[in-house]
């Protein structure tokens, strides 16, 4: 699978100066807003639905989808910098590989990794690790299995790229502008996160059809650092942090093409920040026989 990911742009305008060394913007800033936004789509949501797999049976998968574009209000950054319209996508896709590996007793150790690779103009270094505990609650007439789910998650690491100051915004003629320089920012975003959900899922048509849908919160730990150089030599490392709190709510199905593979979809929102679409597979094998 393609490992593609998101940057965020939050963030604003370089002067020839010495700006503060951090920035704690408000909660109800655009700097939190686009942080926030930007890091929905990173969130280490379920990759299927709960299933009652054998123990020590791997998941080797992928998910990915679209990013979506921010609404043209939240661009305006100003709370750190002179205001400014920020261009805010470098990707308008993410992905990611993913492996489950399930363990006695209903639980489940999930775990991603994108490595620090180049792709285009951005860098990404990011880990996700889950926790999960799945029983099943009852046995329908039908034949048909509900399962609950309780899980903890929690994403960390880094994206580096021109983000405040890419090309196309260097300008060369007014030293009081934002990005009067030569040479491209080399910006950080670091979108750590931790979480807990609760999920339930329900199976049809011989458990080939799993619906799920699930519910929890995130707590929001958004770091990033400008590093640009404008064009008198002035070093802008000014960092922007904020700590937020956020209400999620997700729905999916995952259909089981043969006893190995599956296919799933996911439909991922925060009331404050959107909706996001994720789509994934998976092929399972048994790592260790009793």
């Amino acid at each position: 699978m393609r490992a593609s990911f998101v940057l965020i742009a939050a963030l604003g305008s370089m002067a020839a100066r010495e700006l503060p060394a951090e920035c704690r913007v408000p909660k109800t800033s655009n700097e939190a807003k686009l942080l926030a936004f930007y890091s929905e789509p990173i969130a280490f949501s379920p990759a299927s639905a709960p299933e009652h797999a054998s123990p020590w049976t791997l998941r080797l998968g992928g998910e990915g989808g679209p990013v979506p574009d921010p609404d043209s209000a939240i661009q305006q950054s100003g709370a750190c910098f002179t205001k400014k319209s920020e261009n805010t996508g470098l990707s308008a896709f993410f992905g990611r590989p993913r492996l489950t590996l399930t363990l006695p007793a209903g639980f489940a150790l999930e775990a991603s990794y994108l490595p620090p690779v180049k792709i285009r103009d951005a860098e990404p270094n990011l880990g996700s690790v889950a926790l999960s505990w799945t029983k099943r609650i009852r046995m329908a007439p039908t034949g048909n299995s509900t399962d609950i789910m309780f899980r903890l998650h929690g994403t960390a690491g880094k994206v580096r790229g021109p983000i405040t100051c890419p090309s196309k915004a260097l300008q060369q003629t007014d030293v009081m502008r934002p990005c009067f320089g030569t040479k491209p920012s080399l910006d950080t975003f670091k979108p750590n996160m931790a979480g807990i959900e609760g999920i339930v899922s329900t199976a049809a048509w011989d458990g080939r059809l799993a619906f799920y849908a699930g519910g929890g919160g995130n707590f929001l730990r958004p770091r990033f650092q400008v590093g640009f150089t404008d064009g008198l030599g002035s070093v802008d490392t000014t960092l922007i942090a904020v700590d937020l709190n956020r209400l999620t709510m997700f729905a999916g199905v995952t259909a089981e093409i043969s006893n190995a593979i599956d296919l799933s979809a996911q439909a991922y929102g925060v009331r404050e920040d959107g909706v996001t679409f994720r789509f994934g597979g998976g092929y399972r094998l048994k790592v260790l026989s009793r």
